[in-house]
């Protein structure tokens, strides 16, 4: 076993992946996560000889690994997690941020404060216990974040002997009870954290399991579509006036690009200019991205403040005093309809009132409940009127402009963290002039058309013929993009395994996002057998239209116009969707066109029928 020292350098140039750990009682998150601290190497010699001293203490033979995240005194007396705990390590490849939560219920307001920038989380699950109900509760935390990555690490496999079949129960339970979530990306791991199997080495106890060990895992996890980088979103923090000739506003990308030149809106005030500089770390730049910090200067002499925003002028957030969110309760006193409390959201704090709870949440049933009150650690949908206007996405869309904290006016304490869920149409009287100004420039919505279904189903003939005739009776911007034409140019670097599947839906979603901002038609046709790409492809645009060709395999298999199914059979195309790779079929689809029971023709005038009932033909 190597346990030589990683070589680690430029580690601020370092991909960085923040993560968090959740679980019940004592099934060993801090265990785990100090073993791959220990056998990563990121464990300090004193931290070691501490470890030592407080085993010795409890009279224990052996290292207590977990101690090394247990902060609290109380923690490594009772042997427990009770706070929040966060470590930081490195591989080559990449830099992590770890909160490890506790696992009880009473603390459920820490999972939601240490998972509310993660990218991933790990939950952990015993495997002599299986899935109990706070599995459930933090699988449910998590799905409500929107955090991308979900992790199952079922652990202590070594007191059930390593045996696979319980692996394989325990899988299928979560698999079962997470088919109605709305979860991107599902995965399990096998794992002794207590010895190590699986975690950063592979023994051989397991060797029934033939997947990525953990570290493997957190290395390679594809987190670069994670981000929103279409939606320009710029809370205003400082105004920086260091002379009568130059005027800065700085702060920080919350999501999106932005380059010189660009046409640019100040919220709420619907002022507009053009992007004159971008310096960040103190050198002018020619674009920036989030999450990068810098500072603007705009060619116009514009009123602009703190907890202002800066965005695209034909890309706007909803500009509203009132809106529908899922608030946690985090304070021991009760909350109260009648009180005023501040809200900060970005960087702008005002005052606001709680107006009406429309349900409280059972976490342990995912039932609605009807409530009058909200408790410490309970989770609601309530609505939210605040003083002044807030420039709000939904929390679906855009994690760091759909978020916001509720904070007690006398205490200053935080009392509530929530995510908007529906904005109220927008009162603003100047965002609704650039609304409709962005509309006249552009002459009718933009839209994502995004035609999935094995291969042979139809959904290329479809979009082509849906292409010739909106070209033939209406003036619209329109673009085809499928598989065929995308590999000749913007992935024809990518191959067919299931990381470049996901890399090529990952651009091309991208690229149909962006033109649909534009006011563009984009006619997508991809197979995007998981519903995880599916996900993808609708988070980049506002307007996106799932169209499900849904023909069974036997008549696509009869159709095989290109000979792949024939290949696949032979054993020349591994992998082959419908054959021995799932095609998870799409539950609710906006348009579902059933090719083997209509004609070409029936086909395209259903999808033209939907877009004219819904106002995308004008």
């Amino acid at each position: 076993m190597d346990k030589r020292p990683r070589n680690i350098e430029n580690l601020s140039n370092m991909e960085l992946i923040r993560m968090c750990t959740a679980g019940s009682v004592d099934d060993g998150k801090s265990t785990l996560i100090a073993r791959l601290l220990f056998d990563c190497n990121a464990i300090f010699e004193d931290q070691l000889l501490a470890l030592e001293k407080s085993s010795e203490l409890k009279g224990d033979e052996a290292i207590e690994l977990a101690h090394l995240l247990d902060g609290l005194s109380a923690e490594r007396e009772q042997g427990i997690t009770i706070d929040v705990a966060y470590r930081y390590f490195s591989t080559p490849k990449r830099r992590f941020i770890i909160a490890d939560v506790p696992g009880h219920e009473q603390y459920t307001r820490n999972m939601v404060t240490g998972a509310s920038n993660a990218s991933l989380a790990m939950i952990l699950v015993d495997a002599r216990k299986g899935m109990l109900i706070q599995s459930k509760r933090h699988l449910f935390i998590a799905s409500l974040l929107g955090i991308p990555h979900i992790l199952i690490v079922i652990n202590k496999m070594d007191l059930v002997d390593f045996n696979k079949d319980i692996y394989e129960k325990i899988k299928k339970d979560f698999e079962t009870f997470t088919a109605k979530m709305n979860i991107q990306d599902l995965q399990f791991i096998p794992v002794s954290a207590k010895d190590g199997d699986m975690v950063v080495y592979r023994k051989e106890n397991m060797d029934w399991y033939s997947g990525r060990t953990l570290i493997d895992y957190l290395e390679n996890v594809n987190i670069t579509s994670d981000r929103n980088l279409i939606d320009f979103r710029f809370p205003v923090q400082y105004v920086i006036r260091p002379n009568q000739d130059y005027r800065g506003f700085a702060g920080r990308i919350e999501s999106g690009i932005i380059q010189k030149g660009e046409k640019v809106a100040i919220l709420p005030s619907g002022q507009k200019s053009t992007v004159e500089t971008i310096f960040y770390d103190n050198y002018n730049q020619d674009k920036a991205h989030a999450p990068q910090s810098v500072v603007l200067s705009l060619a116009d002499e514009v009123d602009v403040s703190r907890g202002d925003m800066i965005v695209r002028q034909n890309n706007l957030p909803d500009v509203t005093t009132e809106f529908q969110a899922m608030l946690c309760w985090m304070s021991e006193d009760r909350m109260d309809l009648n009180k005023s409390y501040f809200i900060k959201h970005t960087s702008k704090t005002t005052r606001c009132k709680i107006g009406e709870i429309i349900y409280r949440l059972n976490i342990d049933s995912l039932q609605r409940e009807k409530a009058s009150s909200i408790d410490v650690n309970e989770i609601g949908k309530v609505k939210i009127k605040t003083n002044d206007p807030l420039m709000l996405d939904s929390y679906k869309t855009n994690r760091a402009t759909g978020s916001f904290i509720i904070i007690d006016e006398a205490t200053n304490n935080t009392v509530g963290a929530g995510m908007v869920v529906k904005t109220e149409k927008s009162k603003e009287k100047t965002i609704q002039i650039e609304k409709e100004t962005t509309k006249q420039t552009i002459g009718h919505p933009g839209a994502v058309l995004w035609f999935t279904g094995l291969s042979g189903s139809g959904k290329s003939t479809i979009a082509d013929a849906l292409h010739a005739k909106l070209c033939e009776k209406y003036e619209l911007k329109i673009e085809r993009l499928d598989g065929d034409i995308v590999r000749e140019s913007l992935t024809k670097d990518l191959g067919f395994s299931a990381e470049d599947r996901d890399k090529n839906i990952e651009r091309v979603s991208y690229v149909a996002g962006l033109l649909s901002k534009h006011g563009v038609i984009v006619l997508s046709s991809f197979i995007s057998p998981y519903k995880r790409h599916r996900q993808l492809a609708s988070s980049h645009t506002d307007n996106f239209v799932e169209i499900f060709v849904d023909t069974p395999l036997e008549v696509c298999e009869k159709r095989d116009v290109k000979g792949l199914y024939k290949k696949a059979r032979n054993g020349e195309i591994p992998n082959f969707t419908g054959l021995d790779d799932p095609y998870e079929s799409p539950v609710t689809p906006h348009i579902r066109v059933k090719t083997h029971e209509l004609d070409l023709e029936e086909s395209v005038n259903k999808v033209i029928q939907y877009l004219e009932e819904n106002g995308f033909l004008q």
